[in-house]
């Protein structure tokens, strides 16, 4: 519920604060007084765009708040927290425009920065503004199949669920299918590939240890010659070893004769133990080394069969053994896609189905909805001055392409303004006062099943007066029993029927003009009324008009 409006420096409103409570609220003043003053500040506040000639003249800029109570459940709280803004149920919704002299503009939630997008969405939610050139709420075809479903109490989750459980379907199958056709076109490569690699049999490390082995037969050739001449050195007749032996023996037999040929003795002991280990670690090196040219031939060609088919698949040669297995899997997961296909596509059939019976559910329950809400707007046109007219509620199939999560229907809202003429969308049809009781009958049909729950009528008697206006009275108080609404009206019969009553007054000061708003007691109401009833010229009659009809409101 709009609680509460602030206005600074708006045009030629000075300084403005007025309070609202449920029910109908009505607003009057003479024509030019500033009524409209008042509604495009409270656009401003939800989102209208910003114009710096709204800004009163010699002030450096206009301000305008708004502050609305919301219920626990309201939507606004949800969006609030979706743009990552404080919003508690009990507290109050404060919302602020400031529109600059320059033409800048700020917007601001509770005292923190919003964009002015967001105050469009809350405005959607918080407020209904129908007038004579609204384009939104009832007006919108768009809205038409959420108010249908709502007067019918219809609610879409199992339809939405099985949206969604068709949509994963479809979105799993069309993967499913553009991986067996990139392996389809693959396949004769993949062949190849695999039957190459199961051939090679690569295993892991095999690549290194076969580089250790070209590279150390090639040490081995490299090294023989030397190798086997220092062996000869060592173990030939008149070899190293040979010749220390020969030595150690004269030794032996000469030892005895003196301590320093024993110490010679013994060096020659070490140099024997030392040489026969070189001689056995020279032989291992040798067998280490030992170059076979048929061994070393057996293990290039490996190595290089292996190196070549990793360059070909731009991979390390130790990946070889993981890409063998990956690529075989591709393989049999193509011999087996078409069994894949066929569950997939069974499923999406499956989820399909049960989508088309929630849908059909929908529009069963759509038509039969739109029926009954043609007959309860039928039953309030005549009342409004609209008797000649027709209403009907279109429900037709939307083509597959925009099938949704709440249904396959588009509705929409037509009228006949006179006998014969075509059906047309409202907006199209109804003009000026005519499209705001046409929008009266709507809300009246529809018990209020819209989200806002504060709306304003901006002049819907138009044109108007005498019965038609006592009907509007009548519908617009029925209405307001459960919301609030706010009307401009200059008519008496329905000034008469507001719990509150706002005059909107223009006042000269010099050259200074300044619109005000204030509260009327009662017999000021009746004084005002009395005034929409005469003119200019208030006279008794008129006051004991304006009290009869207080009386019978």
């Amino acid at each position: 519920m709009l609680t509460a409006l602030s206005i600074r420096d708006v045009v030629l409103i000075e300084s403005l604060d007025l309070e609202f409570g449920p029910g109908l609220g009505v607003l009057t003043g003479e024509t030019g007084a500033g009524k409209s003053i008042l509604l495009d500040a409270l656009g401003l506040a939800l989102g209208a765009r910003a114009d710096s000639g709204l800004v009163r003249q010699g002030q450096a800029q206009a301000v305008v708040s708004v502050s609305f109570d919301l219920p626990a459940a309201h939507p606004a709280l949800g969006l609030l927290g979706d743009n990552g803004l404080a919003g508690e149920a009990g507290e109050p919704l404060v919302i602020r425009r400031i529109v600059k002299a320059d033409g800048g503009s700020r917007a601001l939630v509770n005292d923190q920065s919003a964009s002015v997008a967001l105050l469009r969405d809350l405005g959607a939610l918080l407020v209904e503004i129908h007038g004579q050139h609204d384009d939104r709420g009832l007006l919108n075809p768009r809205g038409h199949r959420a108010l249908l479903d709502a007067f019918a109490g219809l609610s879409t989750a199992a339809a939405e669920a099985a949206f969604r459980s068709w949509g994963e379907a479809e979105a799993a199958l069309a993967a499913a299918r553009d991986q067996l056709d990139a392996a389809a076109r693959d396949r004769e490569w993949l062949e190849h590939s695999v039957a190459e690699l199961t051939k090679l049999a690569p295993e892991p490390g095999e690549e290194e240890a076969l580089a250790d082995v070209r590279a150390t037969m090639q040490k081995g050739a490299r090294l023989a010659e030397d190798i086997g001449t220092v062996g000869q050195l060592l173990d030939g007749s008149e070899g190293g070893l040979s010749l220390l032996r020969q030595a150690a023996r004269r030794m032996e037999r000469i030892a005895g004769e003196h301590e320093k040929l024993e110490e010679a003795l013994a060096a020659l002991d070490r140099a024997l133990v030392e040489a026969s280990d070189a001689e056995d670690r020279l032989a291992a090196a040798a067998e280490a080394l030992a170059y076979d040219p048929a061994r070393l031939e057996e293990a290039e060609t490996r190595l290089f069969e292996i190196r070549a088919v990793a360059r070909k698949h731009r991979v390390e040669p130790d990946a070889l053994p993981a890409l063998a297995q990956d690529l075989a899997a591709r393989l049999a997961a193509l011999d087996a896609g078409e069994q894949g296909l066929g569950r997939l596509e069974a499923r999406v059939a499956e989820t399909r189905a049960a989508y088309e019976a929630d849908a059909a559910a929908l529009t069963a329950a759509r038509t039969a909805a739109a029926a009954r809400l043609d007959a309860a707007v039928a039953r309030e046109l005549a009342p409004l001055k609209l008797d000649a007219a027709k209403f009907r509620t279109i429900v037709e199939p939307l083509p597959e392409t925009q099938w949704g999560a709440r249904g396959r229907d588009r509705v929409e809202f037509e009228v006949s303004t006179n006998p014969g003429a075509p059906f047309a969308p409202l907006v199209r049809i109804a003009s000026g006062g005519e499209l705001s009781r046409f929008i009266l009958a709507l809300k009246v049909a529809l018990a209020e099943r819209g989200t806002a729950r504060t709306m304003i009528f901006d002049e819907i008697d138009r044109g108007v007066g005498g019965a038609v206006a006592s009907a509007i009275g009548e519908r617009l108080h029925r209405l307001a029993e459960g919301a609030q609404l706010l009307v401009v009206t200059h008519s008496p019969q329905v000034a008469a029927r507001g719990r509150t009553h706002l005059l909107i007054e223009k006042s000269h000061a010099g050259l200074v003009t300044r619109t005000g708003v204030h509260a009327l007691d009662e017999a000021r109401r009746r004084e005002e009324i009395a005034r929409m009833l005469s003119g200019a010229q208030v006279t008794d009659e008129a006051r004991a008009q304006a009290l009869r009809l207080l009386e019978a409101a």
